[in-house]
């Protein structure tokens, strides 16, 4: 497999619509979504989970030649007292390539835009509780949990537990106004 990482655009509308439709199907345990949600959504909501046109948000593809095998997007906060925060929804990578280093890849890429935003401190993310791929990848990106949510989500097979997560991005910087 040649992958690819790349920040998605407007031209990937359909490749991101479809792969993430594809996600709330196949593993709907890892989504607060339902992909009949999502189906109902128009074009121009997926271009600005993508690329938000005010910069609150971006989204990284895992490309195999011209298909889309993974993807993860990155939401940032407009208000002034949660500006340093983030975060990492829509993480997916199609099961075919799973353990091949797209995960890591997506991740590596987001952390790196991330880092590069000015003021932003922290990451958060939520992974399903028991999806234990997802949380070693996380951690293994230097996440750490900091609480389990019960009840989190009603799903097919029943009410699940969301993990949540959170990386500080520069811990040696200091505090603002201290």
């Amino acid at each position: 497999m040649s992958l690819v990482i790349r920040e998605l655009n407007d031209g990937d509308v359909a490749a991101y619509r479809s792969l993430m439709l594809e996600a709330y199907a196949t593993v709907p345990d890892a989504f607060t979504s339902t992909p009949e949600e999502r189906a109902a959504e128009p074009d121009s909501w997926w271009i600005k989970r993508m690329r938000h046109p005010a910069g609150l948000g971006l989204a990284f593809g895992a490309f195999d030649g011209d298909a889309l095998v993974g993807t993860v997007a990155l939401e940032f906060a407009n208000k002034p007292k949660t500006r340093h925060k983030g975060l990492v929804i829509g993480m997916v990578v199609q099961e075919a390539v799973r353990g091949q280093g797209a995960g890591r890849a997506l991740m590596d890429a987001a952390l790196i835009a991330a880092r590069a935003r000015p003021g932003l401190r922290s990451l958060i993310l939520t992974a399903t509780e028991g999806n234990e791929p997802a949380i070693r990848l996380y951690r293994s990106c230097g996440f750490v949990a900091f609480g389990t949510e019960p009840l989190a989500i009603l799903t097919p097979t029943g009410f699940r537990s969301k993990v949540h997560m959170v990386l500080d991005l520069h811990p040696n910087a200091p505090v603002p106004g201290m």
